[in-house]
């Protein structure tokens, strides 16, 4: 655990995730706090993961994404280059059952032009709590 202050998050997995801001700045790094640890298999580099997320950005409370929303989760292989480097490099090493939240600046996110059309700026630190449901080996 980082004295590093991170949003604050309901310690529920599976249900609707409600986060609040510490500070209206964002931490500088990348930074990821397991707010409920799950039981489940290990998540390692390569593996195929199925998650539901909701991402917002630091200090704002509508999603820019939010599998929760739309009642589906999704699949992905994680640490291979298929989603942003944040979350290659945070959720490997977490075990299914487990609810993360995770602070992703641009260097790990979209980078400096963000994604205009989701309303994510080239400065904006985002915020994603992530649910593991399930991992997969891929090999």
């Amino acid at each position: 655990m980082s004295d590093t202050a991170m949003p604050t998050v309901n310690a529920e997995f599976g249900a609707y995730p409600q986060i609040s801001f510490p500070t209206p700045e964002a931490p500088a790094g990348l930074y990821c706090e397991e707010i409920v640890e799950g039981d489940g298999p290990m998540v390692r580099k390569g593996d195929i993961v199925t998650v539901n997320y909701h991402g917002v950005i630091w200090g704002k409370d509508k999603p820019f994404d939010s599998s929760f929303d739309r009642h589906q989760p999704i699949d992905f292989g994680i640490g291979v280059g298929q989603v942003i480097k944040g979350w290659d490099n945070t959720v490997p090493g977490h075990n299914v059952g487990s609810r993360l939240v995770v602070s992703i600046p641009p260097q790990y996110g979209y980078g400096s032009y963000g994604v205009p059309q989701a309303g994510i700026g080239g400065t904006d630190t985002l915020v994603f709590v992530i649910d593991i449901i399930s991992t997969t080996s891929a090999r």
